[in-house]
């Protein structure tokens, strides 16, 4: 196996030195603009962020390529190769980052030959920082991570989000997926506003299982590896393996929890990340943004 170490602690320094950033522009007033929805949201920050990511990982390894969230809102397509390719969320959460609510993050995974080698979530205004490595583990502040292991369903907090689509059929599908939960039932659903600290909750063992369809492969592809090294499993929702670019997970503390989840749930349509070029106009399928 290669040691991409090197690599991952670089990531991390660019991940705080980004979150500086995150943290000053938080406390300021912001100018909003709309994407693909009236809950789609996107500031310059979320641009100045994704570009300064970009510029010091590209200045220390020239020939890597990347997928950033920003940059695919701008017209780029979503294309991940064999390549050593960073996958990158400026600001998951920006709606959160908006209003000042606390929950935060700067997403970072990295990939070769279509393999996630790790993932870096930092969750800015807490400053926690999680970080796993294929095969090795992951961490919280540099303390190991464990999922629960809770393999009851009815004694399960399940995270979840609404996400950024409005129309009717996917608001009725996710708030019917939220009752078939309770009513099975499980403990309690709760919402960080990012994807990325949700599933990083699970990695921690404060929650026992995250599900969300619409979401992109930035907003999930770091924390699932994460959960993945504390234990935990990650599918597709209809219950096969999981693939990043389908926009559709569940993430578990056991293989039990996510089958369960999978047999509840209904998904609703959304086109793959590596299928759709996400300039979008409102209504389309676009770039959604917790």
């Amino acid at each position: 196996m290669a040691d991409w170490t090197e690599y991952l602690n670089f990531g991390i320094s660019v991940a705080k030195q980004a979150g500086e950033v995150v943290l000053t522009a938080f406390q300021q007033q912001k100018e909003v603009k709309l994407k693909s929805s009236p809950a789609d949201l996107v500031t310059e920050t979320d641009q100045r962020v994704e570009k300064i990511l970009i510029a010091a990982i590209r200045n220390q390894y020239p020939q890597h390529r990347f997928i950033g969230e920003e940059s695919v809102a701008a017209g780029e397509r979503v294309e991940l190769t064999d390549h050593p390719t960073w996958i990158i969320d400026p600001i998951d959460g920006t709606v959160n980052f908006v209003h000042r609510f606390p929950f935060v993050a700067i997403s970072i995974a990295f990939t070769v030959n279509k393999q996630v080698e790790f993932g870096i979530v930092y969750s800015c205004v807490d400053d926690k920082l999680f970080h796993a490595q294929r095969g090795r583990g992951a961490f919280l502040n540099g303390e190991p991570l464990r999922v629960s292991g809770q393999e009851d369903i009815n004694q399960c907090v399940v995270v979840t989000e609404i996400g950024a689509e409005r129309d009717d059929l996917a608001l009725s599908t996710m708030t019917s997926n939220i009752f078939r939960l309770l009513k099975l039932p499980v403990h309690g659903v709760r919402a960080l506003g990012t994807a990325a600290v949700d599933m990083c909750q699970v990695a921690a063992g404060g929650a026992d299982a995250y599900y969300h369809i619409g979401m992109h492969c930035w907003d999930i592809a770091a924390s699932a590896i994460i959960i993945q090294e504390a234990g935990g499993v990650v599918i597709d929702t209809d219950g096969s393996e999981f693939d990043m670019m389908s926009r559709r997970v569940i993430a578990a503390s056991s293989a039990a929890v996510a089958s369960r989840i999978a047999q509840v749930i209904w998904p609703f349509p959304c086109r793959r990340d590596d299928e759709v070029h996400h300039k979008c106009v409102h209504g389309e399928t676009g770039v959604d943004r917790l």
